[in-house]
């Protein structure tokens, strides 16, 4: 307890993440009251967890007067309007200086709206991104706080002792204000959903592709987790690929219904995407993958009406050689999705005056959250290098893997075409890398036809001094 006979930190909310990260508090010396809306949870809490410093309240006002001025809370409620209705109970009774910490998946832009109405308060509010499942919540995760400065060093004490440490620290870092580690939250999502989309495809084009069972997948993905690829979703999925199913004996992922859900985030990254004009392909098509996948009765009935028309499988000679080009191809598309990721980031950044490091952000990715990869190292030191970096795909390192891979890439794409095996996020990704790469795309007849049709007007390559210029393109 703290000199004033007090606890030093208070938690709202002890389902998993928030009962874990509690615990985790705890562990690290703080004490820490907690409040939950079902009084038997919070009982349950601390029948559990005898001996500690940990003190459970039956309401919010009990909650306040538990906890040591200036307080500290941390939310980890539903988003939404149950944020909203906590915030309202909290505001009479919290005081100037005190902090309050959304650690939910919370739109950016809600928490830049909370953050301006308890400003007026004097009472400090941070939406804070919290990564790594309930194992991360307990044990270290990855945390991406926003808000103010005097906030943050309030807090810094308490989040740098719970979160992941690597060998370049703690995995946390003060993202910027407002709404800032919402945001990058959002956009680390973004990621995993592209992360988890071509780990899927290479997965496929293994198993249909090459008639590869799920152990020996396994095999493969458990390999490329000692290479550049190690990560903790291909550490994860070569176990899920080695689990048998108790009942049949059969590998369980060949069990589970082929359809994918999601919470919002992925989404919302891909309307920030077309609001701030940054191109994000690869993890758009693993959105698109999840919703089409979600379409489970239109594909069988489709799959019996529509006739594909594929080439003959690659010879058994050609297996090594083709699971080498799959993992050359989900290299260089993973450095896609981290590339598009960062531009996001920096274009939300920019555009809301937040001055994010992208250094910063890569080096707390490093431990504790799912996209947690060896890569991010490289990404760290790219940002390291060049700080202004306009995209991944410029640094000098990932030029040079990108360019190793690219043969692989077109390879392993190639076959995949040929057998009728979709593969949106790694086909998105090339186009993107491809595109990015091309000095002068076809949008010129992009921007003829809509001069043409409806006088939009076009730039001149010739003419650049003319500016914008319309031309009668449908004379007789």
């Amino acid at each position: 307890m703290s000199t004033q006979g007090k606890s030093e930190f208070g938690v709202i909310g002890l389902a998993v993440m928030g009962r874990n990260l509690a615990l985790n508090i705890n562990d690290h010396g703080f004490s820490v009251a907690a409040w939950n809306l079902e009084q038997p949870m919070t009982d349950k809490f601390l029948a559990d967890n005898k001996g500690r410093t940990l003190t459970g309240t039956k309401s919010l006002a009990e909650l306040v007067g538990a906890l040591e001025k200036p307080r500290r809370i941390l939310m980890m409620i539903m988003a939404g309007k149950p944020v909203d209705s906590v915030l309202e109970q909290l505001k009479p009774i919290l005081e100037k200086g005190d902090i309050v910490i959304d650690g939910g998946n919370t739109h950016f832009m809600e928490t830049r709206r909370r953050e301006a109405d308890l400003a007026k308060l004097g009472i400090n509010f941070v939406g804070m991104g919290v990564s790594g499942g309930e194992e991360g919540a307990r044990h270290g995760p990855a945390l991406m706080p926003g808000g103010t400065v005097e906030a943050w060093e309030r807090l810094k004490p308490v989040l740098e002792s719970i979160a992941a440490k690597t060998e370049s620290g703690p995995c946390v870092t003060h993202c910027g204000p407002d709404g800032a580690g919402h945001y990058v939250k959002m956009v680390h999502n973004g990621i995993e959903y592209g992360d988890m989309q071509l780990i899927a495809e290479a997965y496929d084009m293994m198993s249909r592709g090459l008639g590869m069972t799920a152990p020996e997948i396994g095999e493969v993905f458990a390999k490329w987790n000692e290479g550049p690829l190690a990560s903790f979703l291909i550490e994860l999925t070569a176990k899920v690929l080695m689990v048998k199913d108790q009942e049949t004996g059969k590998p369980l992922v060949d069990l589970v219904q082929d359809k994918a859900g999601q919470k919002g985030t992925g989404k919302w990254t891909a309307e920030l995407s077309l609001d701030l004009g940054i191109p994000i392909p690869t993890i758009t098509a693993a959105i698109d993958g999840r919703v089409l996948s979600s379409m489970k009765d239109q594909r069988v009935a489709a799959e019996k009406r529509i006739r594909g028309v594929v080439g003959p499988k690659p010879p058994a000679s050609e297996k090594q050689a083709l699971i080498a080009a799959i993992h050359d191809a989900l290299l260089a598309s993973k450095i896609c999705s981290y590339a598009q990721g960062m531009q996001l980031i920096r274009a939300g950044s920019d555009a809301y005056k937040w001055n994010i490091s992208l250094k910063e952000t890569a080096r707390i990715w490093k431990g504790g959250c799912i996209i947690r990869a060896r890569l991010l190292d490289n990404i760290m030191k790219a940002y390291e290098r060049a700080p202004d970096l306009k995209n991944l795909l410029l640094d000098e390192d990932f030029e040079g893997r990108m360019h190793d891979a690219q043969a692989n890439w077109r390879k392993a794409l190639g076959v995949a075409l040929s057998l009728g095996i979709p593969t949106p996020s790694f086909s998105a990704s090339l186009a993107y890398f491809d595109s990015y790469r091309t000095a002068r795309l076809p949008q010129n007849v992009t921007q003829a036809q809509r001069d043409a049709f409806g006088a939009h007007t076009y730039e001149r390559t010739d003419h650049p001094e003319r500016g914008f210029v319309h031309s009668e393109w449908l004379k007789d």
